[in-house]
């Protein structure tokens, strides 16, 4: 992170809090960094555009060459408005609707799709179209119930045992499988997981199934550190049992195929934090508990995967150290960003640095209570700019009654 205390503090006087603060030269260091760990001659990252929809980091990404992962209409109309080209992005369908599909297709936007039902409907309305689909790898890992997406209690995807089912359509409607898909969840706990996926997926794109790859999609889901003492995985070693397994492949497959990986948290997580002034401090026989100005609507993890953000007091750094509730401005119980965790001393008026909150954070947001959404800044080259505007409460009224251009 290339913001300091300082930066931060200025930040929040001159654009009010709560306030999102994104880090540009940091989005852009983590895809680079992606290329160095995974030496293959065909890799492609595909940036997941869900975990973080902000143009300033789409900008900064569309610069580095980043391709799209796109998960909703709106995603390819976005992106298409900023620039990216429908052939750098892929569509992943989940329980897509025949408008939404037909919708998609219109833009040139390759379909990855994860279920028999909607591949025949695909395959009859459009015959000798190229396709992608999505495989359940039959592995479950992630950093929460929540976000695995692989194994049999899941939605997701094409069974592996399946494969014969799905090469009927294929065959009957003359389609061309040109990509292969799987995604084992997000925040994946184990490397492990990542190689057996890889692997199972693999091992049914054989040429005899599926004769005209032209790449397989490995997904996301690598893991960032949340918790300071939290251990960082090494993705050299990492990157390199990828390289083996997707080589020794693609020698048995007969060609060089491209691997493409659909980051999202990993490229934008660190990037982010949001900033929050603290307004009430309250001692509960011996709980302290400080309340601030904003709530879960605008940074749900903590209330949703029960997740832990790293939170600093950056007007008191050197206050002592005691245990403190951090709780938001909302009429939920659950509305709070850490509960009895160490910090020098919170005061009323401190500004506090939420971290870690570049991915699933702002994009998960909503108006709960009718307090509207923060302003979102990015940093780039040491200078900040508005890249989102924030609503006052009355603008936001405006919207909803229709008053308003949205």
């Amino acid at each position: 992170m290339s913001i300091d205390n300082s930066k931060f503090i200025s930040l929040a006087e001159q654009y009010g809090t709560p306030l999102y603060v994104y880090d540009a030269d940091y989005v852009r260091q983590r895809y680079q960094d992606l290329f160095k760990f995974i030496k293959w001659p065909k890799l492609r990252v595909l940036y997941a555009m869900k975990a973080n929809f902000s143009t300033g980091i789409l900008k900064v990404l569309k610069e580095e060459g980043a391709w799209l992962d796109t998960v909703s209409p709106g995603d390819v109309i976005l992106a298409k408005k900023l620039g990216f080209d429908a052939k750098n992005m892929l569509y992943t369908a989940n329980n897509l609707t025949e408008a939404e599909m037909h919708q998609v297709v219109e833009t040139g936007v390759l379909l990855n799709i994860g279920s028999l039902s909607r591949l025949e409907k695909f395959a009859k309305a459009y015959p000798g179209s190229n396709v992608c689909l999505r495989f359940n790898p039959d592995v479950v890992d992630g950093g929460h119930a929540k976000i695995m997406t692989g194994g049999d209690l899941t939605k997701f995807g094409i069974l592996l045992s399946d494969v014969d089912k799905v090469k009927e359509i294929v065959n009957q409607y003359n389609l061309t499988v040109v990509g292969i898909h799987e995604h084992t969840g997000s925040g994946l706990t184990k490397t492990d997981s990542v190689y057996q996926s890889m692997k199972n997926l693999l091992s049914i794109a054989t040429p005899e199934n599926f004769p005209h790859l032209e790449f397989v999609d490995f997904g996301g889901g690598f893991k960032v550190a949340y918790h300071p003492k939290e251990e960082a995985v090494d993705y050299h070693s990492f990157g390199a049992e990828i390289t083996r397994i997707f080589s020794e492949f693609c020698e048995s497959y007969g060609k060089q195929l491209y691997m493409y990986f659909e980051p999202g948290k990993y490229l934008v997580a660190e990037s982010g934090t949001m900033l929050v002034e603290v307004n009430t401090v309250k001692d509960n026989n011996g709980r302290i508990i400080a309340g601030t100005n904003s709530g879960f609507p605008q940074l749900i993890r903590p209330m949703f995967y029960e997740a832990y953000h790293h939170i600093r007091n950056l007007t008191n750094l050197d206050g002592t150290v005691a245990k403190f509730d951090i709780c938001g401005n909302i009429c939920e119980t659950g509305d709070t960003f850490a509960t009895d965790r160490d910090l020098p001393e919170v005061r009323e008026g401190d500004i506090l640095a939420i971290e870690n909150a570049g991915a699933y954070c702002y994009v998960m947001g909503g108006v709960y209570n009718l307090r509207p959404m923060p302003p979102e800044v990015m940093v780039k080259d040491g200078e900040a700019k508005l890249v989102r505007k924030g609503l006052s409460s009355e603008e936001l009224i405006s919207q909803i009654l229709g008053e308003a251009e949205v």
